[in-house]
């Protein structure tokens, strides 16, 4: 465990000295969460084109491999993966060829039956935030329960819930419920007060998820 701290720790100086955001990834639909078998187009949005961008991934079982690497279609600067499994569940980016990289996105991929939708990419301080409760065979607007940190924060009876004016206070990890059906996976929401902060958070925050994906792989046999 002491190696693996301290690869991430180095991964982590790494990325914080070559971001330059020169590209911006996207992710349509736009969600952190999705069901097995789910459509994901990501895109690499390039100020530069002449950058040679590609869209790599850091996963359980692989690390820094590239769209059509066994997963993904490319389709110039777009990689569409369709029916996403949970092993594509991992970290996203775009990279260019001199080594400056975009932000990041962490992607869950669930064989449950309840996701929450939130945003993917770091949220401005004073904007609105919905998250939704939904499940993959019934109606999106059944009653959930939304919880933070592990603790209820309300239930609601449409299964949308609006966090307005968010702060840094609204930072955390969300999860919704829907009775009868079950609870999703967990997802970060990072909130921050400007752009170039947006960009070092959201490093910080996937070099924790990172940890924590290496840490419970090697607790569990590899199938």
């Amino acid at each position: 465990m002491k190696e693996t701290s301290v690869l991430c720790l180095l991964f982590l100086i790494s990325l914080l000295s070559c971001t330059t955001n020169q590209a911006r990834l996207t992710v349509s639909p736009s969600s952190s969460q999705f069901f097995e078998g789910d459509f994901v187009s990501l895109s690499c949005e390039e100020d530069d084109s002449s950058a040679g961008w590609t869209l790599r991934r850091n996963t359980s079982k692989q690390q820094r491999s590239q769209c059509r690497d066994g997963w993904g279609k490319p389709a110039g600067s777009t990689c569409n993966i369709s029916g996403v499994l949970q092993l594509d569940s991992g970290v996203y980016w775009c990279e260019s060829r001199e080594g400056p990289i975009s932000n990041m996105v962490n992607l869950t991929v669930t064989g449950g039956s309840v996701i929450l939708q939130s945003p993917v990419l770091p949220v401005m301080e004073g904007d609105d935030v919905t998250l939704l409760c939904k499940t993959k065979t019934t109606p999106s607007n059944l009653p959930a329960a939304f919880y933070k940190d592990g603790s209820l924060i309300r239930k609601q009876p449409t299964g949308h819930m609006t966090i307005q004016h968010v702060s840094r206070s609204d930072e955390g990890l969300y999860k919704c419920d829907i009775s009868g059906h079950g609870e999703s996976p967990s997802s970060w929401i990072t909130v921050t007060a400007d752009q170039k902060e947006a960009g070092e958070g959201d490093i910080i925050t996937h070099v924790m998820y990172i940890t924590i994906k290496i840490s419970n792989n090697q607790k569990q046999p590899i199938r």
